[in-house]
């Protein structure tokens, strides 16, 4: 399970009193009783620990009302479960679950289960054990509503689908929940493309369901598009898909804008996917998207004013935020890097490299406004022109060795780290030499 460590300040000054020696006698003081801290008396550490507790369900659990689109709009839950069990076609087994990337929590498996697994007794190649897994809430990120007589009547998402992923301790995808981490393995456009009734999703978009397929099949693993509902921009001039890798949601406590081109703060990227991309009940507001030039499929679905009814999202986003504030980047486990070659490349870093002038140490991206033009890094604006910013982010490096997989820059276009600062080096002319490129990427991957 992902440690969470949420640092809580406490003051305890201790005054010692002793004589100079110069006197014949001495008065010893009686020191008064501590004081209750102030964290103690105010409700500061009781609200934190709800706020965590709360948020942290939220993250995990919460569909905020998402089934009425995935199962009851979508009906995505009858390509899972398949027509032997209520559903339409083969159904999705385990196996072919864990191929697509969705992840399995070891910890929510009874040990009779357990053991069976490792006999080799569970058939991962039936979907009626897929649907034994929803029922056990095993399944991370996506939550099976079952009828009276156990059958799977509808399905809704939540924020884990894709931003946890599991430690692998029992099995490939299947373990250990880790909150935040980036589900690179995950390919949520063939997961939605299962979905029996994919109309909706064409009558918002303008074209028809074969092309709504073409486009879902084309992100790949570990990316998703969240502006394709916005823009309609589904390829980018050069014919590659606009889908852009999914970031981890961990780290981000003092980082001020977030996603890859600074739509907003955490909590409104949280009110953005809740509402648009999971298609929750609830509020989200951005005057910004309903210019029609810019945002033409926004502006004419009006989603840029969403009002759902009742609102299960707004209640909900402080303590989601305050959680995801609270979840530390992990260390990088030892062994997985270099430490003298890390070592010499933090001083690159800091200083020939000059990467510390906008990934400022410790929290690794501009204390203040973190946006960039794209000339200024030497990158093209499709996706930075996708965005009401029309900039990208400088994007926070601590854990930055958890998610190499699906390459680096929003789209994955630089496929290794040394690819990276290959870029950087000619865009900036660093004069960097091989050797040094390798101490950076060390150090990179140190964070």
């Amino acid at each position: 399970m992902t440690r969470f460590l949420v640092p809580f300040l406490g003051l305890a000054v201790v005054l010692t009193v002793t004589g100079c020696g110069m006197t014949a006698t001495r008065t010893s003081a009686v020191s008064p009783a501590p004081s209750a801290s102030p964290a103690t008396t105010d409700g500061t550490l009781d609200n934190t620990r709800r706020m965590i507790e709360e948020g942290r369900r939220t993250f995990r659990s919460d569909t905020f009302g998402s089934e009425a689109f995935w199962g009851d709009t979508l009906q995505l839950h009858r390509a899972i479960a398949g027509d032997k069990h209520g559903g339409v076609g083969a159904g999705l087994s385990p196996k072919a679950a864990l191929a697509l990337g969705l992840k399995v929590d070891s910890e929510a498996l009874p040990a009779a289960l357990v053991e069976q697994i490792q006999k080799g007794a569970v058939n991962l190649e039936d979907p009626a054990t897929t649907l034994a897994l929803l029922k056990l809430d095993a399944v991370v990120g996506v939550k099976g509503l079952f009828d009276g007589g156990g059958a799977l009547r509808s399905m809704g998402v939540t924020c884990a689908l894709c931003h946890s992923t599991v430690d692998d301790s029992f099995a490939p995808g299947i373990g250990r929940r880790l909150d935040g981490w980036a589900n690179r393995d995950l390919d949520v456009g063939v997961v939605t493309s299962l979905a029996p009734n994919l109309q909706p999703l064409a009558d918002v978009l303008k074209v028809d369901v074969p092309t709504v397929k073409k486009v879902l099949t084309s992100w790949g693993p570990g990316k998703y598009d969240a502006e394709l509902d916005k823009d309609g921009k589904a390829f980018r001039p050069d014919g590659k898909p606009a889908a852009t890798l999914l970031p981890p949601a961990f780290g981000l406590a003092g980082v001020n804008l977030a996603t890859w081109t600074g739509f907003g703060s955490v909590t409104y990227w949280n009110a953005y996917v809740a509402v648009t991309q999971m298609h929750g009940v609830g509020t989200y507001v951005d005057s910004r998207l309903k210019d029609p030039q810019q945002f033409p499929v926004a502006a004419r679905s009006e989603s840029w004013n969403t009002r759902g009814k009742p609102d299960r999202i707004t209640p909900k986003l402080a303590a989601l935020h305050f959680y995801q504030l609270a979840i530390p980047a992990p260390p990088a486990p030892d062994g997985s890097y270099d430490k003298a070659a890390a070592t010499r490349g933090s001083a690159l870093f800091a200083g020939k490299a000059r990467c510390s002038t906008c990934h400022v140490p410790p929290l690794f991206t501009e204390p203040g406004h973190n946006l960039h033009a794209p000339a200024d890094i030497g990158v093209d604006s499709f996706q930075s022109d996708r965005s009401p910013t029309r900039a990208y982010r400088t994007a926070p490096l601590k854990g930055l060795w958890t998610h190499q997989k699906g390459g680096f820059y929003h789209d994955g276009r630089f496929a290794t780290l040394r690819d990276v600062l290959q870029h950087y080096d000619q865009v900036f002319t660093l004069g960097l030499t091989e050797p040094e490129k390798l101490e950076l990427g060390e150090y990179l991957k140190s964070l």
